[in-house]
């Protein structure tokens, strides 16, 4: 079985079809996905720019065909729309997509961390579900190490500019100084947080919190220094401020075009921006068309990022493409010693059976046999199976080590008759669509 992973991103897709697809769920598309014959495990990693499927494949066209038929039952996306905005991973593709999403250098802020924490939320479900196995579980964990590596030891930090970055320092253009505004944030989860805390760290002037549950609004509020509103005053607090700051989970628009002109009745000559980081988007994109009124979303924020400037020759990004690179090597090393494992157990049962086996024909033959000559025929016996079985056995570690492991163990499946259902069963210790296919050309 081997990795795969299909998705579509802010790199392939365009903002509207991005904000379609995120109204699935992601739990309903990993069952459709894992119902499939062609799946093992599957891990959805669903993101404010990204929606991608995880699967371990059975076999390459049928988890395809598999997973590209779920996106579109789930979504509700035609998969005819889908199609040419999909991309699909596959094998060491598939493991240095992983390792560079979480390492932030697929991010429409290259460098952002919190994508490791949707790496790490989208594991668990994964698991509390039970659509994530050996294989997947052993490809986020190395990927989240990596993740916190490339932060740890790289100065990739300090390319990093935050979706709330951009969008603030766009609102500043505009309104002006944040020492002098009244920032209204909307929502309580991971993004909201982040909006909080980087307004509070630029001396925002006011800062208010609504949330749907008062109590998280009343806590985010706290950390960042603000104060706290019900829902209810939503209105209110649009009124009162300079720069509306909303991400949360709502399917439909949490902030109408309506709305906003009710709260600004009496004040239309007051200037302000509306900066919307959810997707689907929390904010009816006819309130940026009101008078005063200006509407910045992902899409313009991923704009702003590009036109910043390269990160390409960035050498904090070079530093981090290294070390992805020798990660990935070395997991897949990794991965092809430990699938040979099995092989190599199965020979070495399979040679303690041909022991006992003749060792009970000679018990037979010889019956009044002592016991201290049976013990030195068995000796060596054994020794001779060890000095046969050593050869093979240093020999698949270090063919290896150069990527031919696997087909070295197929070879000794052959040459020693070894069923392959048995040594899948042996015991080890745990230690687009022009679609791509494994070989690089189009697949069906």
């Amino acid at each position: 079985m081997s990795v795969l992973v299909i998705g579509l991103s802010h790199h392939t897709a365009p903002m509207s079809l991005l904000e379609a697809v995120a109204r699935a769920s992601s739990a309903d598309l990993a069952a459709r996905v894992r119902a499939s014959d062609a799946v093992s495990e599957t891990v959805v990693v669903a993101t404010c720019n990204r929606l991608e499927v995880y699967a371990d494949a059975v076999t390459f066209h049928g988890a395809v065909a598999a997973i590209g038929e779920s996106l579109a039952a789930s979504s509700g996306v035609a998969l005819g729309d889908l199609s040419a905005h999909l991309y699909v991973h596959y094998e060491d593709r598939a493991v240095a997509h992983a390792f560079s999403v979480a390492s932030g250098l697929d991010s429409m802020a290259v460098g952002e961390a919190q994508v490791l924490g949707q790496m790490r939320t989208a594991l668990r479900s994964a698991q509390h579900a039970g659509t994530a196995g050996e294989s997947l579980n052993s490809l986020f964990q190395q990927a989240l190490r990596v993740g916190k590596r490339a932060h740890a030891e790289t100065a990739i930090d300090t390319v990093s500019h935050s979706l709330v970055e951009a969008g603030l320092d766009g609102a500043v253009e505009i309104v002006g100084p944040l020492a002098g505004a009244h920032v209204l944030v909307v929502g309580a989860g991971g993004m909201s947080s982040l909006a909080a805390a980087t307004a509070a760290r630029r001396g925002v002037g006011e800062l208010t919190v609504v949330n749907r549950t008062t109590a998280k609004a009343h806590r985010l509020a706290d950390d960042a220094g603000g104060s706290a509103r019900p829902l209810a005053e939503l209105d209110a607090a649009i009124a009162a401020a300079d720069i509306i700051i909303s991400s949360t989970g709502a399917l439909g628009h949490l902030i109408t075009a309506d709305q906003v002109a009710r709260a600004r009745a009496g004040d239309g000559a007051r200037t302000q921006v509306f900066l919307d980081l959810a997707l689907p988007r929390d904010v009816d994109p006819a309130t940026g068309d009101l008078p005063g009124v200006y509407l910045i979303g992902l899409a313009e924020l991923g704009a702003r990022l590009a036109a910043e400037s390269s990160t390409a020759t960035l050498p904090e990004v070079a530093a981090v493409c290294d070390l992805v690179t020798g990660e990935v090597a070395s997991y897949l090393t990794g991965r092809i010693a430990k699938s040979v494992i099995p092989t190599v157990a199965a020979l070495r049962s399979r040679a303690a059976d041909v022991v006992d086996a003749e060792l009970g024909r000679l018990d037979q033959k010889l019956p009044g046999l002592d016991a201290a000559t049976r013990s030195e025929v068995q000796r060596t016996v054994h020794r001779i199976v060890e000095k046969l079985l050593h050869t093979p056995t240093v020999r698949i570690k270090e063919l290896t080590s150069g990527g031919a492991g696997g087909d070295y163990a197929a070879a000794l499946r052959a040459l020693f008759d070894l069923d392959p259902h048995e040594v899948a069963t042996v015991s080890v210790p745990p230690d687009g669509p022009t679609l791509t296919g494994p070989d690089g050309g189009d697949g069906a």
